[in-house]
């Protein structure tokens, strides 16, 4: 009998007729208690290697996989339940041993999934990479959770802001082989607000960027068999969707890809930019895990495209779909939803953001910054979380990293919402197990609420024109002529569009931009010679931000002498109002679509993969505190001494920090360098204290400020948490920010340069 091949969409890989016959014979008749599969790697298809009759045993199967090569199986498994009932189920193994070949490998892993859709009754699956991860005792513990496809998934952040590096990505793919699952998370506020203004400009709605990122990363993605999760969809996931399969045409690869997105189904609404899915007024509502999900149970793609998912969601999703989690199984989710948050900035977590040279504790060789491992998680079925870098590469993971993460753009940290789970934090603690792998204990459900009753929802309004100019003053005077610009272009303003000066604030970039080191001191303005004045305008009308940069022009030949470099513009800003809207009225919709490439279009892509070694995983070379005396010790020999007592010294010595912003709130955390100074910080961070130190931010003028006390802004609220698993403060400070990051006047926008501000005070503990 001739039998034909049906091709693998996947990877190019076709499979014989023969293992579908042998299948629905196993299937219906019972004739085999088993079949073994294999790759035939020269005629590119799949292959019956073995068969197993009835009377063989769970024993005999196993000893029918090679030791050091890959395979696919099913096996009919027999077992009696409780009630003394006798049933079957049938199982995929997919067998995939350390000591195989990379390259046979990463084949089956890009086969699989096609494969098994042609295999019509599978009804649990099981990926193995020793003979204990199929041992008898594991396929009983699988019959009863049948939807668990792995006792491990290894979930990757590929990137952490729109800005990331995507080589950086492509490094993490290379030189971690277990990676099933790489998630790109590429959209914050801002950058969705960016995309609703380009999108009402007939521009693009999803990243612009998704082209250059899917180009260097598809192939060998395809190739290891890893799905990758993102979302810069942003408000237009169709459109990215169908610009990936552009791309991946381009490469000759077939593939598919999925989105999720929100639905919007209320009256009237329906895009205004043709086919498009998004609303009139362009609403965002956070969704959580359970659409990717969805696209995961339905389709196996290769990509996945979102809307507006919550960050921690995107990793979420994989875990739950792979580890067979159920909605209610709360303290998983909870374990889950930590390891999402801490990967989702990337290298945050594996020391970027961390090098400063100011603190002893934090400083960093170059190399070390250079060679910068993004993270990724090892997650069990039970809910062990283990966060991880790259062996051999450079940055830092240990306990400081992942505290200053945790509490990143946190408020409440008994209460942290995502729309699946709403988790505490209070009790997270940080354990070490190598130089690149630390477990993260303690996440568990919010004892007040544990799953939102409603959903966060972001509209793009308008809230007026920006208008800006910079110009640059050097040598003897030149803060005295700044402050002559400043007051020349407020009086220009003043003739010409009067009543707007409240509009305007203004910095000396180079003396007091950031507030972090001024002091008002006079001597400073004589010690800088180089300087730069910056106005920014936020104005109604579009007419008024114009003219500020008008009369800003008008300084090269009206204002002070040497004056230059100057540059200005004017912009529309949109700010993200913020409702909670309920649960029930926020639906969403899944989709596929797949590439047309023909096999013989299809290239072969190689790529040079550094298996990860997993080394002997200890505690004796860590940043594991301990302490003998009064004296806390690292296991780099550093000694935390507590701080001197009754002396004045700069925060720096005492804690690090990291700030993160929501909107016009900002978060900051203090983590004490030696632990058992949380005390007499808290003796010392008081609300009043951190609203006097923060009162600098919000004047309008570098020169205002030296006439008279900043009083602080009524609205202006403080809250101060006590974490306790890390031995930290978080601080939240409301209605600081200028309005945020969307339409703030100033130059630090997301307010990330305040935990220096902070830091920088001299306390007396």
């Amino acid at each position: 009998m001739m039998l034909s091949m049906q091709a693998n969409s996947a990877s190019g890989m076709h499979v014989n007729d023969e293992c579908k016959l042998k299948f629905l014979e196993l299937k219906a008749k019972r004739n085999y208690r088993f079949i073994v599969f294999k790759i035939d790697e020269k005629a590119q298809q799949v292959m019956i290697e073995m068969v197993g009759n009835p009377e063989k045993t769970y024993d005999d199967f196993t000893k029918c996989m090679p030791e050091n090569e890959c395979r696919y199986a099913v096996y009919d498994f027999d077992f009696t339940t409780p009630e003394n009932c006798q049933k079957s189920k049938i199982f995929f193994i997919a067998w995939s041993p350390d000591t195989s070949r990379v390259r046979s490998k990463m084949l089956y892993a890009s086969s699989k999934d096609r494969f098994k859709r042609e295999l019509d009754g599978i009804q649990v699956e099981l990926q193995a990479t020793d003979p204990s991860e199929m041992s008898l005792d594991i396929i009983k513990g699988r019959r009863e959770n049948p939807k668990r496809r792995k006792e491990t998934v290894y979930v990757g952040c590929g990137a952490g802001f729109g800005g990331d590096r995507p080589v950086a990505a492509l490094k993490l793919l290379q030189r971690v082989e277990e990676i099933n699952y790489l998630v790109l998370e590429c959209l914050a506020e801002r950058t969705l607000a960016d995309r609703w203004l380009s999108m009402s400009s007939r521009g693009d709605g999803y990243d612009p960027r998704v082209s250059e990122w899917m180009s260097l990363l598809l192939p060998l993605a395809v190739e290891k068999g890893t799905c990758i999760i993102t979302n810069m969809g942003a408000i237009d996931p169709l459109g990215a969707q169908k610009k990936v399969l552009e791309v991946a045409t381009d490469l000759g690869l077939t593939i598919s890809v999925a989105v999720a997105h929100e639905l919007h189904s209320e009256t009237g609404s329906g895009s205004s930019f043709g086919d498009q899915y998004c609303s009139d007024g362009g609403a965002s509502t956070y969704i959580g895990a359970a659409p990717i999900v969805e696209c995961l149970e339905k389709y196996q793609p290769d990509v996945i495209i979102t809307s507006r998912v919550a960050d921690a969601a995107l990793f979420l999703a994989p875990m739950v779909y792979e580890l067979g989690w159920n909605w209610n199984d709360l303290e998983l989710l909870a374990q889950g939803t930590l390891a999402g948050h801490l990967l989702e900035c990337g290298c945050q977590l594996t020391g970027g953001y961390f090098m400063h040279p100011g603190d002893q504790y934090r400083d960093m060789d170059f190399p070390l910054l250079q060679d910068l491992s993004l993270p990724y998680a090892e997650i069990g079925y039970d809910g062990k979380v283990c966060v991880l870098k790259a062996e051999g590469s450079g940055g830092i993971l240990n306990t400081s990293t992942c505290a200053e993460q945790l509490l990143y753009e946190i408020a409440d940290p008994s209460a942290y919402i995502t729309p699946d789970v709403v988790i505490d934090i209070q009790d997270v603690s940080f354990l070490p197990l190598s130089d690149f792998k630390v477990q993260c204990i303690g996440a568990k459900p919010s004892a007040n609420t544990s799953v939102p009753e409603k959903l966060l929802r972001l509209i793009p309004k308008e809230c007026g024109w920006k208008g800006w100019g910079e110009i640059s003053y050097g040598g003897h005077g030149s803060i005295q002529r700044a402050k002559a610009s400043e007051l020349l272009v407020r009086s220009w303003m003043e003739e010409t569009v009067p009543g707007v000066d409240n509009c305007i604030i203004s910095y000396v970039i180079g003396l007091d931009s950031l507030k972090a080191a001024s002091n008002g001191a006079e001597s400073s303005w004589n010690s800088c010679g180089d300087i730069r004045l910056r106005m920014d305008g936020l104005f109604k009308l579009k007419e008024h931000a114009v003219q500020l940069t008008k009369e800003f022009t008008a300084l090269y030949t009206n204002g002070p002498a040497g004056g230059g470099g100057i540059s200005t513009g004017h912009k529309m800003e949109i700010v993200l109002e913020k409702r909670l809207v309920s649960r029930e009225s926020v639906m969403w919709k899944t989709g596929i679509e797949h590439t047309n490439t023909s096999e013989s279009e299809t290239p072969e892509h190689h790529f040079p993969v550094a298996r990860e070694k997993r080394g002997k995983t200890s505690t004796d070379s860590q940043n594991i505190l301990t302490k003998r005396g009064d004296q806390w010790t690292d296991s780099s020999g550093v000694h935390r001494s507590p701080a001197p007592y009754g002396q004045k010294i700069p925060l720096y010595s005492v804690a690090h920090s990291r700030a993160g912003d929501k909107g016009n709130d900002i978060n900051f955390s203090l983590i004490p360098h030696c632990p058992p100074d949380i005390e007499r910080l808290k003796l010392i961070i008081t609300p009043q204290w951190v609203k006097n130190v923060m009162s600098v931010l919000l004047s309008t003028s570098s020169f205002m400020e030296m006439e008279a006390k900043v009083p602080v802004d009524e609205n202006v609220s403080v809250e101060i948490y006590d974490v306790k698993g890390i031995h930290a403060l978080n601080v939240v400070v409301r209605n600081v920010l200028d309005g945020g990051v969307n339409c703030s006047r100033r130059i630090d926008r997301h307010g990330k340069t305040i935990s220096d501000l902070i830091l920088c005070q001299q306390v007396v503990l």
